[in-house]
């Protein structure tokens, strides 16, 4: 006689992925698409993690779109539930030009009219990093709860 397996307590998967395409259209519907996925989890419209949130994911997107755009092919923005916060990942197909990492973003000058993005994602994320893939790139930001509320 076998003794009966402890009962499984269902997986909750709290994450959230689309491929959007490279063109500010698209990336308008990431930072919408963000804010949308969070309040759906609980987390309010107008609360400092959704609006950090969707400030990095507009940065990031408005980047992939710029910058890491290859005709005839998509950005992925991915949203993880994680225990300290929300993990926001945006993926290119373009390796080059690679962005710089945390502590080598310079500030603009004060009348450039862009390149502010990183700075921003450096002033709200509590962690991020750029992670090479085939092909191209990943730029991970992590938002942590305690942080914000």
């Amino acid at each position: 006689m076998t003794a009966p397996s402890a009962p499984h307590r269902p997986i909750t998967v709290r994450m959230f992925s689309q491929r959007l395409s490279s063109t500010p259209r698209g990336a308008r519907l990431a930072r919408h698409l963000a804010e949308h996925q969070l309040a759906l989890w609980g987390i309010p419209y107008d609360s400092d993690t959704s609006e950090a949130v969707a400030v990095v994911v507009a940065e990031l997107a408005a980047n992939a779109v710029t910058h890491g755009r290859v005709p005839g092919r998509d950005f992925e923005l991915r949203l993880s539930l994680v225990p300290h916060g929300i993990r926001i990942e945006v993926a290119d197909t373009r390796s080059a030009p690679r962005p710089p990492g945390p502590g080598d973003v310079r500030h603009p000058h004060p009348l450039a009219e862009s390149g502010r993005g990183l700075v921003l994602v450096s002033a709200l994320a509590d962690r991020w990093e750029v992670v090479d893939r085939a092909p191209g790139k990943t730029v991970r930001a992590d938002i942590d709860f305690r942080a914000r509320q």
